[in-house]
């Protein structure tokens, strides 16, 4: 039964992608980019990692999988990853992933990101914590969706389901308006931070250099 705290959880996976792994997923990114032309549209949007990427990045989650589940322990798998970057200027603003649609089955219930290449300057991924009533719903979930019973579910502005709606661009007036106290982390190329779905977050601006970076959700179940 998945308990609240892992919904608020963090961990990082040091060495969750080896020297090599870097160097071969760089060349297989550095090809998908020259192939496809693809170049984001807007902050945050993403690239469905090719193949070659997926199948290194499944391995990964694989080993990683122990030490993720000192934090969330529900955790059994990974939705396919997707690729994006950040240049000079840009950010991810802050938001809240929330869970759209709890469930027993392949439920999200965190995220993953790993960095690729980090920028010269600018781009730290960091999170934020607050004991504002602002960020809940008062909603909550219990037993039949696989929770704790009165599990409370977070407002949301998850990351775009759709290739042409970008939605969190801005920061929301719920967000907005709740005290909050950041933390910034300090993960290169080949940390993974792992995070759960209330977990308030976002990235820092690019001052200067280009932030690549994988990401991906965090399931209870089997990806499908």
């Amino acid at each position: 039964m998945i308990h609240p705290s892992e919904t608020l959880a963090l961990q990082t996976v040091e060495d969750f992608l080896t020297s090599e792994e870097l160097t071969r997923l760089r060349k297989f990114m550095d090809d998908e980019l020259h192939t496809t032309g693809w170049a984001p549209r807007f902050e945050a949007d993403v690239l469905p990692a090719p193949p070659l990427a997926q199948e290194i990045l499944g391995q990964a989650i694989t080993r990683a999988l122990p030490a993720i589940r000192r934090a969330l322990p529900s955790i059994e798998s990974a939705a396919p990853w997707s690729y994006t970057e950040l240049t000079a200027g840009q950010r991810v603003p802050t938001h809240l992933d929330g869970i759209p649609d709890p469930g027993p089955v392949a439920c999200r219930l965190g995220r993953i990101g790993v960095v690729l290449d980090e920028p010269e300057a600018g781009g730290e991924f960091y999170v934020e914590t607050t004991s504002s009533d602002q960020v809940w719903s008062g909603e909550c979930v219990g037993e039949f969706q696989g929770f704790l019973p009165g599990t409370p579910l977070a407002l949301r502005n998850p990351h775009a389901s759709l290739p042409d709606i970008h939605q969190h661009d801005s920061e929301p007036a719920w967000l907005t308006s709740a005290s909050r106290t950041r933390w910034t982390t300090d993960a290169g190329p080949g940390t993974a931070v792992a995070y759960g779905a209330h977990l308030i977050h976002g990235v820092r601006p690019v001052r200067t250099g280009r932030l690549r970076k994988f990401v991906t959700d965090l399931l209870t179940g089997s990806a499908l």
